[in-house]
């Protein structure tokens, strides 16, 4: 017996209050600018600046024991990892150690070094200390630039992909939808205070990719149910083109959720702030792509003129999902 989340054929009005949704939409992007101007983003070491120490022992690295003898001196954000590399010996059991900056500080002193040294020898007794790197507040600052920049350049090229693969309204709704899942997803992290790192930039460009490919797939039997229902309303041919494809989209939601919500209990506080991002976003994605660049699209109307021959025809494989 094969599972069905949702019924082969469906005929659900998505768009009788298209304008609700898209104020719903833009109240929640308001929320995230409010909560963004209010309390900011807790950002991480990467963007803070901070020092990163490099350990290495005989003994297997337990990070809660160097988290308990580290919380003592009071130095805020600590993140602590196991280095695995195949080249190690069995004996060779390396951390890194990234210590936030502190206040009026470039990054941590030295005197803070030597104590945090001093209490992991407590703690483990044959650790030895192999370098000491610190990241100051420039670096940090160009991180952040580089990191909006990526974003920017993202969208704008799905701005222009849309755009030459079906027409400017289409465009512009998939761009709404790409900017409102990234919104939404900076107000989240602003809103639980989470830290944010370039972790987190590349689940908002993974976010991007993964809202894209579901408003594509609606677009693409958009464009083909305009062909096919000419007297059709744009609203009625966007209802069907939604319904045909809901099958498909809430399957790959719920297959992707079911991995992630895997990862996000078993797979530990280092990637626990990537997952959640990837979580609410694949959320917010598919909500996006059926209730905000539909709505764009019916709002700005789509051209109706499709006398040009279509390449596809006569093709066996003209009807099949891209």
């Amino acid at each position: 017996m094969r599972l069905k989340l949702v019924p082969k054929e469906t005929s659900f009005d998505f768009f009788r209050q298209w304008k609700m949704w898209l104020g719903f939409s833009a109240l929640l992007i308001l929320l995230s600018a409010g909560s963004f101007g209010v309390f900011g983003l807790n950002f991480g070491i990467d963007f803070r600046g901070g020092t990163t120490i490099r350990t290495e022992s005989a003994q297997p690295v337990d990070t809660g024991a160097y988290r308990g003898a580290i919380a003592p001196l009071g130095l805020g954000d600590v993140s602590i990892t196991e280095v695995f590399d195949p080249t190690f010996e069995e004996d060779e059991n390396v951390a890194m150690i990234r210590i936030q900056a502190q206040e009026g500080e470039e990054a941590v002193t030295s005197d803070m070094v030597k104590a945090v040294e001093t209490a992991l020898q407590a703690a483990v007794p044959d650790i030895t200390f192999t370098s000491v790197e610190s990241v100051g507040p420039k670096v940090s600052g160009e991180l952040i630039q580089t990191a909006v920049i990526a974003v920017l350049l993202a969208i704008g090229a799905v701005l222009v992909y849309i755009w030459l693969r079906f027409e400017w309204q289409f465009a512009l709704g998939a761009v709404a939808a790409l900017i409102h899942d990234v919104l939404l997803t900076i107000g989240i992290f602003s809103v639980l205070q989470i830290r944010f790192d370039l972790a987190i930039i590349a689940a908002l460009l993974t976010i991007v990719g993964y809202s894209l490919n579901d408003t594509v797939v609606v677009f693409d039997r958009v464009r083909e149910n305009l062909r096919k229902y000419k007297k059709k309303t744009l609203a009625e041919v966007l209802n069907i083109s939604i319904n045909e494809t809901l099958s498909r989209t809430v399957m790959t939601s719920v297959t992707t959720l079911l991995a992630l919500i895997s990862l996000f209990v078993l797979g530990g506080d280092v990637i626990r702030g990537f997952v959640f991002a990837m979580i609410w976003g694949v959320i917010v994605g598919t909500y996006s792509s059926v209730f905000v660049a539909s709505s764009i699209l019916l709002y700005l109307g789509v051209k109706r003129d499709w006398s040009k021959p279509d390449k596809n025809a006569g093709n066996q494989f003209a009807n099949v999902d891209a």
